[in-house]
Order: structure tokens, then C-alpha cells, then sequence
């Protein structure tokens, strides 16, 4: 907010030198994935499928934190243990993506959990759910597209489904 307040007051005072500084203002992730990150979330996502959870949370969810390195690839900036039914802290600042791997489902219909869908409407900022109830474990993508939160399949192959609502 405050930066914004500051880049309105360089704006009206010199029109060429809030020009430059919304220039070098970081920009924000896409809200879905590059291609790119899709298929490492695919790749790196499905690695840690059944790996024990260290730590006092023996259900614990495992999230994985996407960003670049240093030379534009996708990987891995951190990974931790959240108790399966804690909803999503807000992403770190660089983050891409976020990749959660539920033990178990907790829906009906094998999918993303309520608050996975929260989660992306508050930040517009892709993640990937596997399924670790299953093998081969099933993935979804959740993204704000046209306005809304959505969902598809991401299949073994790298197939993509439709997104639905």
C-alpha cells in the first residue's frame, strides 16, 4: 500500500520517473503456471510422493515451494510439514508455485479441498495438489482463471484435463 502511495506521488510529481520505477517493480507470479513450472511440479511433486513426514505431525501435508534459481529454472525454495487440515499460509515473496501432497482425501470426489480453492482466490497464485492415497498419485492444478478459482487434472503422462469450477 504504501509503495503504491509513494509510485502515485512520483507520478504526479515527475511523470518520466514513476515511469522508471514501476519499470523496476518486481512482477507479480502468473496466476496459472508457465509450462515450465507445470512440468517440474509434475516431476518434483510426484518424487516425494510417500515420503515419511519428519516431525511431531505424524498427517502431516507436505508443501513444496516453487520459484526460479538464479538461472531462470524452475525448483524447489523450500519444503515443509502442515497439519493436513490447516489452511495455506500466504506465499513467501518470489513464489511461483506451491505443490501440497495430502495424505488423504478429504472430499467425496478426490479433488482439491476447500481450502486449496480459498487458497488460491486469496493469492491468485497456482498450486499443484497430489493425492498420496493413490498410486499412480493424482494431480490437480488450481489457478484463478477468468475471475474464478478453477481446477483440472494433470495426468501421469503430463495429459492436462479441462478446467471445471
Amino acid at each position: 500500500m504504501i509503495g503504491a502511495l509513494l509510485l502515485m506521488a512520483a507520478q504526479i510529481a515527475d511523470p518520466g520517473l514513476a515511469a522508471s520505477a514501476a519499470i523496476a517493480q518486481p512482477a507479480a507470479p502468473p496466476s496459472i503456471a508457465d509450462t515450465d513450472v507445470r512440468e517440474f511440479a509434475a516431476i518434483a511433486g510426484r518424487k516425494v510422493v510417500g515420503r515419511p513426514v519428519g516431525g511431531p505431525v505424524a498427517t502431516a501435508d507436505k508443501l513444496l515451494i516453487l520459484a526460479r534459481d538464479d538461472k531462470g529454472f524452475p525448483d524447489i525454495a523450500g519444503s515443509f510439514g502442515l497439519p493436513s487440515r490447516q489452511s495455506l499460509p500466504p506465499p513467501p515473496r518470489g513464489t511461483l508455485a506451491i505443490i501440497r501432497l495430502h495424505q488423504r482425501s478429504e472430499t467425496i470426489v478426490p479433488g482439491p479441498t476447500t481450502d486449496d480453492l480459498a487458497f488460491v482466490a486469496a493469492n491468485r497464485i497456482p498450486l499443484f495438489v497430489i493425492g498420496e492415497w493413490a498410486r499412480p498419485a493424482p494431480m490437480w492444478e488450481v489457478a484463478w482463471v477468468d475471475d474464478a478459482v478453477r481446477f483440472r487434472t494433470i495426468g501421469e503422462v503430463g495429459e492436462i484435463g479441462p478446467w471445471r469450477e
